[in-house]
C-alpha cells in the first residue's frame, strides 16, 4: 500500500484525519502551511475569524487555533504510523491548506511521501512537533501571549487526543498507537507536559488551553484545573 493509499484510508477515520493527496482540479486557494507560521498578517486572520467565530478574545482564539492544528497533524500522522507503520512527510512547505466557510481548514498533499527511517516516535516528532508545531509556537507565542508551558501541553494534549479517538473509533491496526504516543509522551519536552498512565491508560496535562473562556464552554478532560479522574485514552 503506497502512502496515498494510507492516508486515504486514514481520512475515511474523520474530519480531523483527512487530508486529500495527488493532482486536485481546485489547488488555487491552497497555500504551503509554512504560510500559516511565517506571514503574520495569513496568521492573524485566522486568530481574528476564531475570534468572531467562538465569541472570545485574541489569547483563547490563539490558543484554539494551536491547539486544532496539533490535533490535525498528530491525528493524521500517528493514524498513517499506525496503519503502515510508516510516517508522512508533513513538512511545512509541502503540506498545503486551505480555509473554509464554515471555519474548518482543508489539507492537501500535492506529492504525498514518507519520512524515511523506521523509528516511528522518532519520526513522528520530527515531521509534527518539530517541523510544525515549533514553528507555530514560536509565531503565537509572544504575539498573543501564550507561554511554552501552555503551547507544550496543547501539543502533548492533542496527540492523547489523537491516540483516543483512534483507539475508540479507529480501524484496527497492526502498530497500536498508545505505545508510539507513549513513547512521544515521555520524550523531550513532552514529558514535562503532563503525566501519562498506562493502567488504564489516561492522560492529564499540567496547563490548560484557555478554552473554557469560550461562551458555554466547560473544562476539558485531561485539563489540570479539571478536578475529576485523568481523562482516559
Amino acid at each position: 500500500m503506497t502512502i496515498a493509499d494510507t492516508l486515504a484510508r486514514v481520512s475515511a477515520t474523520g474530519p480531523y484525519f483527512a487530508v486529500s493527496c495527488g493532482p486536485r482540479a481546485d489547488p488555487g486557494d491552497f497555500r504551503p502551511l509554512t504560510d500559516l507560521y511565517t506571514d503574520r498578517e495569513t496568521l492573524s486572520a485566522q486568530v481574528a475569524d476564531l475570534v468572531r467565530r467562538i465569541g472570545t478574545d485574541r489569547r483563547v482564539a490563539a490558543s484554539t487555533l494551536h491547539l486544532g492544528t496539533a490535533a490535525r497533524l498528530w491525528s493524521i500522522a500517528l493514524a498513517t504510523a499506525a496503519l503502515a507503520g510508516r510516517v508522512p512527510d508533513l513538512t511545512p512547505d509541502r503540506l498545503h491548506w486551505r480555509a473554509t466557510g464554515s471555519g474548518t481548514v482543508e489539507l492537501w498533499l500535492p506529492e504525498p511521501a514518507a519520512m524515511p527511517g523506521r523509528d516511528l516516535p522518532a519520526a513522528l516528532y520530527e515531521t509534527v512537533a518539530v517541523r510544525n508545531l515549533a514553528p507555530l509556537g514560536e509565531a503565537l507565542g509572544g504575539p498573543f501571549g501564550l507561554s511554552p508551558k501552555l503551547l507544550r501541553g496543547n501539543v502533548a494534549s492533542a496527540l492523547a487526543g489523537a491516540v483516543r479517538i483512534l483507539r475508540t473509533h479507529g480501524p484496527d491496526t497492526p502498530h497500536p498507537p498508545l505505545p508510539i504516543a507513549a513513547a512521544l509522551l515521555e520524550r523531550g519536552p513532552l514529558a514535562d507536559a503532563g503525566t501519562l498512565t498506562l493502567a488504564p491508560p489516561a492522560y492529564r496535562r499540567r496547563s490548560c488551553c484557555l478554552f473554557y473562556r469560550v461562551p458555554g464552554a466547560d473544562y476539558c478532560g485531561d485539563c489540570v484545573l479539571n478536578r475529576g479522574e485523568a481523562a482516559p485514552l
